[in-house]
């Protein structure tokens, strides 16, 4: 029960979790346990909360799946789940390990208070148990998840889409579901699905207008043949516009922006990608407002009595966000250009 080794382990979890589980479920889950372990051992959770939302963003990055930017720019340019991994999974890696230091020497003051703190009531203590009240429901469910994460994994060998795995492990899901299917279904996000496609159409305009063509011959104007500018723009206009409007239309307005680039200017289609990828996903993470996880876990904090100011969440995330694209925008420079 001692502090610092559970916020360098809620960290990791985070990180991995977020790589095949959506951002916001982590986060619930993260910061449901992280507020009941402070009132038992008597820590401030903020500190806590901030590193699991930057980690449960920086994970999402790592895979196709684990962000919705990414699968939309896999669909589009027939990237594989893989290619992910091996790529930007790399860059999220290795942005980790410099994360997980930033965070321990950053918050270590604001939890070394607590640690050591002694259990005395044993009752209190939360039961992993009592969260599963339909042991049949959780079992089938798990093998559920463990197939869709092999399917996505093995999907460029099967020649299965990301978007068939994801409607037939939705199916079996509802299939499955018995006498919850009524709550499943209930609880699908209906608006976000209308919120792509009338996403998807907008864009669809957008490109045949012209509009996006305009966008893509002003960078290139900009930059010229100096990929590493082009590179430099690219990640950082997405981080910047990530910080403040949602990634996802970004992501999709700025795929076929990159398609045009990369067939007028020469440049590699792959490296404008994972620029795109790791910029919209990171981005996101500077402000409280950049990424539905952050609204999730600021809004957890404040319902448990420890309210996130701007002033509090930047202050501690905006540092962590610039090391992330310091080292996205290194490594893509030195490895694909």
């Amino acid at each position: 029960y001692k502090t610092i080794p559970i916020f360098l382990a809620f960290m990791t979890m985070s990180f991995i979790l977020a790589m095949f589980i959506d951002s916001i479920t982590v986060i619930l889950f993260l910061a449901s346990v992280t507020i009941e372990l402070a009132r038992l051992l008597k820590f401030n959770p903020v500190p806590m909360i901030l590193s699991e939302i930057f980690c449960a963003n920086l994970g999402g990055s790592a895979t196709m799946c684990g962000d919705p930017p990414n699968i939309i720019i896999g669909s589009n340019l027939h990237y594989s789940f893989m290619d992910f991994v091996m790529n930007t999974g790399a860059i999220a890696l290795i942005s980790f390990v410099f994360i997980i230091t930033y965070f321990f020497f950053v918050m270590r003051k604001e939890l070394a208070t607590a640690e050591g703190a002694e259990v005395t009531d044993y009752s209190k203590l939360p039961s992993p148990e009592s969260a599963i009240t339909d042991k049949v429901g959780f079992f089938v469910n798990l093998v559920i998840f463990i197939i869709a994460i092999v399917l996505l994994i093995s999907h460029s060998a099967t020649g299965l889409t990301v978007a068939f795995i994801g409607v037939a492990v939705a199916a079996l899901t509802i299939i499955t579901s018995g006498k919850h299917v009524g709550t499943v279904l209930k609880k699908v996000d209906y608006k976000t699905l209308l919120f792509f496609v009338g996403l998807f159409i907008v864009v669809g305009g957008l490109e045949h207008t012209g509009v996006l063509e305009v966008i893509a011959a002003f960078i290139s104007n900009i930059c010229g043949t100096n990929y590493m500018l082009m590179v430099g723009i690219i990640i950082w206009l997405s981080a910047i516009a990530s910080a403040f409007i949602d990634n996802i239309p970004f992501a999709a307005t700025m795929v076929p922006v990159i398609k045009t680039l990369a067939d007028t200017t020469g440049i590699s289609i792959d490296t404008l990608a994972w620029s795109l990828a790791m910029g919209t996903d990171v981005g996101g993470s500077a402000t409280p407002i950049g990424a539905s996880a952050n609204v999730v876990g600021t809004a957890a904090a404040a319902k448990a009595g420890h309210p996130i100011s701007w002033g509090q969440y930047c202050k501690k995330m905006a540092p962590a966000t610039l090391i992330v694209l310091v080292i996205a925008t290194v490594y893509i420079c030195v490895v694909y250009l």
